[in-house]
């Protein structure tokens, strides 16, 4: 039987998604999971495959895994987690078909950043995003360098100003290396006044305009979900959902802590 699962996870923790040797990396914990419950025995005798990489720092709502088993007893959430740290949980699973591809068969990618901060113009933003949607060469929005492809279809782009951040959410057929979070930069640059929409159209030409661009900073970013054109059976773990949300609620209380002390720190006098 082949399943599929939802993963989330939260990137600060780990050196990317994929699988790496001597660093700690969500595939990493995951397979060392699905071992120790003797769900699988090799990523590569249960066929198994991946939505999409996401870089070291890179957040995850909604990544798509598939494989074989023939554990599917075992192979649910609840039981998954119970093996995993709380900075992973699956949340929902599904029987696939067997030729299922979580990478090969997805028809797009939704991606969302939120930056924080004031002093962005929305509206610039938001003219500015409009250029990008579309079919378009993106190597000056990648650190990709080589023979492969650097043509890649935007969807949408959505910008809102959401109490005192920013979220940008970009839907595309699939991104290169470091793609959205460029795209982010030079949307910033722009709601900043730095830039203006004929800058943006120029790093759309890279045969004749070529310019080099930070990525935004990897915390901001979150996969939100994967599409697929066929229609997946997804059974929602509610109790892994609401374990999720008990443990988050810990590491928010955490953090808004730790933002007092360090506000304090810098505004002493």
């Amino acid at each position: 039987m082949r399943v599929a699962l939802k993963l989330a996870y939260i990137g600060t923790e780990f050196h990317g998604s994929q699988i790496q040797p001597n660093v700690v990396t969500v595939e990493g914990e995951l397979f060392k999971a699905l071992r120790n419950l003797e769900i699988i025995e090799s990523p590569k005798s249960a066929n198994y495959t991946c939505a999409g990489r996401t870089d070291a720092g890179v957040n995850a709502f909604e990544q798509i895994i598939a494989f074989d088993t023939d554990k599917t007893n075992l192979a649910i959430p609840r039981v998954i987690n119970s093996e995993l740290p709380p900075t992973i949980w699956a949340w929902a699973h599904a029987e696939v078909p067997s030729h299922f591809d979580a990478r090969r068969d997805a028809i797009s990618r939704h991606y969302r950043y939120i930056i924080s901060g004031e002093g962005y113009n929305i509206s610039r933003i938001r003219e500015a995003s409009k250029l990008l949607i579309g079919r378009h060469d993106f190597a000056n929005f990648s650190r990709i360098s080589g023979e492969k492809s650097t043509i890649r279809t935007l969807l949408r782009i959505d910008a809102r100003v959401d109490g005192d951040v920013t979220k940008i959410d970009v839907v595309g057929n699939s991104f290169l290396w470091n793609m959205v979070r460029k795209i982010v930069t030079a949307l910033s640059m722009i709601g900043k006044g730095l830039h203006d929409n004929d800058w943006l159209l120029q790093m759309l030409n890279p045969d004749i305009y070529e310019e080099g661009i930070e990525p935004a900073s990897a915390c901001g970013l979150t996969l939100m979900k994967i599409n697929y054109e066929q229609k997946l059976d997804w059974i929602e773990d509610n109790y892994s959902i609401r374990r999720a949300s008990l443990q988050n609620k810990k590491l928010i209380l955490r953090h808004r802590v730790i933002a007092e002390v360090l506000d304090e720190l810098i505004s002493h006098e």
